[in-house]
């Protein structure tokens, strides 16, 4: 068995429709899917806001770069283009930890960082997965829950409500 935690983001387009249609493709193996949050984008580049949320999924055939093959082939099809890093897009899909029979996947391959390197400092990552799975465990950080509020009283400021999926 493998399971994944993926973050979902969209800023261009239908967001609700694009995020939609990830939910959607990962029907058959899907554990739980988060609130949605609109959020203000990160990392530098002016852009429209994103709506973000997180999936649980299982599948016992998938390793960690089957999740990834997904998630890019659900990127392709919403029409993605990748011109700018952290630049806007129609649909983003972020493997976050994967966990195997053995325990969490661990991964150095810069096509596969494991888990996502930017998850400890994204409220917007962290909330969600936290609202689908209380318990969750960031691997090599400790309880989700621990890590948000390292963040501060402030990291989930900003942080609205979104539609539901």
């Amino acid at each position: 068995m493998t399971r994944a935690v993926l973050s979902l983001g969209s800023n261009l387009g239908d967001r609700v429709a694009h995020l939609r249609a990830a939910v959607a493709g990962f029907a058959d193996v899907l554990v739980g899917v988060s609130p949605v949050y609109e959020t203000a984008p990160w990392g530098g580049v002016e852009q429209a806001d994103f709506l973000n949320a997180v999936i649980v999924v299982d599948d016992p055939g998938a390793d960690a770069r089957e999740w990834l093959r997904r998630g890019q082939a659900l990127e392709d099809a919403s029409g993605r283009v990748r011109e700018v890093r952290w630049g806007p897009r129609t649909l983003d899909v972020d493997v976050v930890t994967v966990t195997g029979p053995d325990g969490p996947v661990l991964s150095d391959d810069p096509d596969l960082l494991l888990p996502h390197p930017g998850t400890p400092e994204r409220a917007t990552v962290l909330r969600p997965w936290l609202d689908v799975d209380p318990d969750a465990v960031l691997p090599g950080h400790g309880p989700v829950a621990a890590v948000l509020a390292a963040l501060g009283p402030d990291a989930e400021d900003g942080m609205r409500p979104g539609p539901v999926l």
